[in-house]
């Protein structure tokens, strides 16, 4: 019998809407985090493709998306006072202490704080914050979704890569 996912379960097909949308999330977002588990610092950090992307690189990509998304979009702060890059290319740049303990780490901090940030608010709240204009959290939060299950399947091609050689 196959193993589904958490958000094939009864529990969270039952549940509201908002619900759902965050199992999702969560999903996706602790794939991410996990995608370097059992890599050494090298491998995590090894280009396999052209641009920019390596496994360290999409992960604290990730972390600026929660950030831009989740921060940014929702107290209506600059990325300069966030203390985020400028653009999402800029997110994939790897520094000499970006570690695979130090990334991981980054990233579920985020997590949380995205959490925090839109608990008290519903799916039809608009965030004002973002470089679009006015966006409902419904809407952002499929496009984060969207943006994250993109980022896992490059993850686990990548991973795939780096596990073969």
């Amino acid at each position: 019998m196959p193993t589904y996912p958490p958000t094939f379960a009864e529990q969270v097909v039952a549940q509201p809407l908002r619900r759902q949308f965050e199992a999702f999330l969560d999903e996706h977002r602790a794939a991410l985090n996990s995608c370097l588990d059992g890599l050494t610092e090298e491998q995590a950090r090894r280009s396999l493709v052209l641009s920019r992307t390596t496994l360290l690189g999409l992960v604290k990509h990730v972390t600026f998306v929660e950030k831009v998304w989740f921060d940014e979009a929702v107290t209506c702060r600059p990325r300069t006072e966030l203390g985020l890059p400028a653009t999402a290319d800029e997110s994939f740049i790897l520094g000499d202490d970006d570690t695979i303990a130090s990334v991981q780490r980054a990233h579920r901090d985020a997590c949380e704080a995205s959490r925090r940030a839109t608990s008290s608010l519903g799916l039809d709240d608009i965030l004002r914050g973002n470089r679009r204009g006015p966006l409902p959290l419904r809407w952002v939060y499929l496009h984060v979704l969207r943006e994250l299950a993109q980022h896992c399947g490059h993850a686990d091609i990548l991973r795939e890569q780096l596990l073969r050689t």
